[in-house]
């Protein structure tokens, strides 16, 4: 497969998505693992790197930097700001909330770049849009960080299809993130009009159905509730009825792997990207074997009936994706 471009920028269409090294799926990995894991990912090809301020505050960007120090001319590397976390007087986090102000911005991005140890990063997101702020007003500060040669190219996370075009005419939006899988397909009417109106590229994260298309989940091998954030608050698809109604779902999309010599995630992979030439993928992991085996997707193909046979699934899934108050910060 031959690679994709964001904002005219090469990309290997399977990039690597990095918050799960920091947060969000349990402690954080070893040092040293997650330095060596996406050095070994820059060797295999890989050089389109996802991180985030929210990701750890920080120790994501941190473990890029060190990591692809001596290697940043070969790759790409995309961060993301707005989202904080609130906490009480104890500094306990209590929850969380969006600062798309661009005073907040130009605090989160002069951080990134001492973190990333870079000089410019290569594309920079809008986490998710601040409602009590104009996204004119976000993205035309943000804008100014291009001019300033701090940035390359502005992306936004999980607009709407009228915010993308709101941006997009204040400032060329190039890339915009939203999870897209055979799991969750709701952008399909959503967004994907604006993103061929604006030409920008989409960037699929979880297009592993956050582990689940992936086949290695059982009734009886299930997320970690406690400390995993694939949890039933916060993602109904993990809640006890719905986890095994979509389990029995992914069996589908086993089967097609059988037939054509590729595993259950390879199939998802590969489904995704053949939805378009606009769209890359950002698969998260924090295993070398798992890496290896994502980047094999490249080379599966999908004939159209067994295309037609994953697009049936979707509507069948069990659950949203996000909770109440997840659901409620995208498509706005």
């Amino acid at each position: 497969m031959k690679a994709r471009t964001i904002a005219g920028m090469p990309v290997n269409p399977i990039g690597l998505g990095c918050m799960g090294l920091s947060a969000f799926y349990g402690p954080p990995t070893d040092h040293a693992d997650a330095i060596a894991l996406i050095q070994a990912a820059v060797d295999m090809g890989v050089d389109h790197f996802d991180t985030a301020e929210m990701y750890g505050m920080g120790h994501n960007e941190k473990l890029l930097g060190e990591a692809l120090e001596g290697r940043r001319d070969t790759v790409r590397i995309a961060t993301k700001f707005g989202p904080l976390f609130q906490t009480d007087a104890d500094g306990k986090i209590t929850g969380t909330y969006i600062d798309g102000s661009p005073a907040n911005m130009r605090r989160a991005v002069e951080n990134s770049l001492k973190y990333l140890r870079t000089e410019t990063i290569d594309i920079y997101y809008l986490h998710r849009v601040d409602p009590n702020v104009p996204i004119e007003e976000t993205v035309g500060a943000m804008s100014e960080l291009v001019a300033e040669g701090k940035v390359r190219a502005l992306g936004l996370s999980e607009p709407s299809g009228e915010t993308l075009k709101k941006a997009h005419a204040t400032h060329p939006i190039a890339a915009v993130q939203s999870e897209y899988s055979i799991f969750s397909r709701d952008i399909e009417q959503t967004l994907f009009p604006a993103l061929r109106e604006t030409g920008a590229t989409l960037v699929a994260y979880s297009p592993l159905g956050r582990g689940m298309l992936t086949g290695k989940f059982t009734r009886e091998n299930k997320p970690d509730a406690k400390n995993d954030f694939r949890n039933p608050e916060r993602m109904p698809r993990f809640a006890e009825g719905a986890f095994e109604a979509n389990l029995a779902l992914v069996e589908e999309v086993q089967g097609i792997g059988k037939e054509i010599g590729a595993s259950a995630g390879q199939v998802a992979l590969a489904w995704v990207l053949g939805r378009g030439e606009d769209i890359v993928t950002i698969p998260g992991t924090t295993k070398l074997a798992n890496l290896t085996h994502n980047q094999g997707a490249r080379d599966v193909h999908l004939s159209e009936s067994q295309t037609a046979r994953l697009d049936r699934l979707a509507d069948q899934v069990v659950g949203t994706r996000y909770n109440e108050q997840g659901m409620s910060a995208i498509n706005r």
